[in-house]
């Protein structure tokens, strides 16, 4: 056995030497045609330090960063290869690849930054968190209850961008001695005034349900990952019924730890394959594309793990189920919308459609799911979350230029010595 687990890990090695030396084969072919920000040029930076497996996290931040651009020039930095090549092709601001220290010093050097943004808590952040005179600002991927969005990380910033009252009450709730008041700026869910897209179906009467879990963790207390312990069942029961179109939107991630995960995840995707061979009408769909939006607009009802895509259903006002995580160690804070969840246990997921059906008509959890809405985002109408985003800015940015002038003084030279 320990034989085989050396093999295993030089092959991984190996592996992961090759898909570096081909991302860097790519970038460099990528970058002789990228268009660099010339000096000066750029106001507002995201920082962005991961690698392919977590684009996800960036991607959402695509449409509002699109938007924010037209009035304030946005630059992405990357510090991964394969990332960067991804971002060159598909982001819509510019995008810098700075794989050093020393390019980030002379990218600090060569533009007069006003504010960084962060949409994770990678730990080559502080790599870039170094330099002072501009604002680091934590924008996050996503809103949840889960513990990732009260760690205290959060106090390394100067401000945070956060969605709404819920997210006052859960900072203030867990973290000592942080000001609430000054240091995070609530803005709702820019992303949700871009929830479009074209249906990879034709709606046809059939009810929608988007099943789209998180991955499963890379410890116990963050399993709320139920592709293995829910996921085949509850598909399952909703392909074998004709009333029921499934979108089915793993995570990324999905069977990175577990390779039990994995197989579960590669059974439901083969699943709806052969729901959709034997039943042309049926459109059920596998959804792995870059694109996160319309998958949420587009479902009768949702059912999500634990995760930020809770919230970013929870931002459109539709039906939502969450499955319990069977791990009795996972952590769940019941205090907000997770407390009065309908909730979807592992020994119910073949009866799903019970479920699916009350979510969607019983008009106590309707209205229930209305004040939660609210709660966590604020007003929800179209283009009120993209305006108090970009009123964010516009602070962070009347600030930089009052600092700027209060400190003009600290930049001067020192008189040279009499002769």
């Amino acid at each position: 056995m320990p034989l085989l687990n050396d093999v295993t890990i030089a092959k991984r090695v190996v592996g992961n030497l090759w898909r570096s030396r081909v991302s860097r084969q790519r970038l460099s072919r990528r970058i002789a045609t990228n268009e660099t920000p010339k000096p000066g040029s750029i106001t507002i930076a995201v920082y962005f330090a991961d690698s392919e497996v977590n684009m996800y996290q960036i991607r959402q931040w695509y449409a509002p960063l699109a938007e924010l651009s037209k009035r304030w020039p946005v630059a992405i930095i990357s510090r991964s290869p394969g990332a960067a090549v991804l971002l060159m092709d598909e982001s819509p601001v510019p995008v810098l690849y700075l794989r050093q220290v020393v390019d980030l010093e002379e990218f600090v050097a060569a533009q007069q930054v006003h504010v960084v943004l962060y949409v994770n808590q990678n730990p080559r952040n502080f790599q870039m968190m170094r330099y002072a005179r501009m604002w680091h600002v934590f924008i996050n991927h996503g809103e949840s209850d889960k513990v990732y969005m009260v760690t205290n990380q959060f106090k390394a910033y100067d401000y945070s961008l956060v969605a709404g009252q819920a997210a006052l009450d859960r900072l203030g709730r867990k973290l000592w001695d942080f000001d609430l008041d000054r240091r995070a700026i609530t803005i709702g869910r820019p992303q949700a005034d871009h929830f479009a897209g074209d249906l990879p179906y034709l709606p046809d009467g059939r009810t929608v349900v988007l099943y789209a879990p998180t991955w499963e963790g890379d410890r116990a207390s963050a399993s709320y990952g139920s592709v293995a312990t829910h996921g085949v069942a509850l598909v399952t029961a909703l392909l074998a019924d004709q009333r029921y179109r499934v979108i089915y939107r793993p995570h990324p991630r999905s069977g990175v730890v577990d390779a039990a995960y994995g197989r579960a995840n590669t059974a439901i995707i083969r699943a709806i394959a052969a729901a959709n061979a034997a039943d042309a009408t049926a459109q059920h769909v596998f959804d792995d594309g870059p694109g996160m939006g319309w998958q949420l607009v587009a479902a009768d009802v949702a059912i999500t793990d634990i995760s930020a895509m809770v919230y970013d259903r929870l931002a459109t006002g539709k039906p939502i189920i969450v499955t319990r995580p069977v791990s009795p160690e996972a952590e769940i804070d019941s205090d907000g919308f997770l407390g009065s969840a309908v909730w979807l246990t592992a020994d119910a997921a073949s009866d799903v459609i019970a479920t699916v059906d009350r979510a969607a008509t019983d008009s106590a959890i309707l209205a229930d799911l209305e004040h939660w809405v609210h709660y966590y985002f604020g007003d929800t109408a179209p283009g009120e979350a993209t305006r108090r985003f970009h009123a964010a800015i516009e602070r962070l940015d009347a600030e930089w230029h009052r600092h700027a002038a209060l400190h003009a003084a600290d930049d001067t030279p020192p008189p040279a010595p009499a002769a």
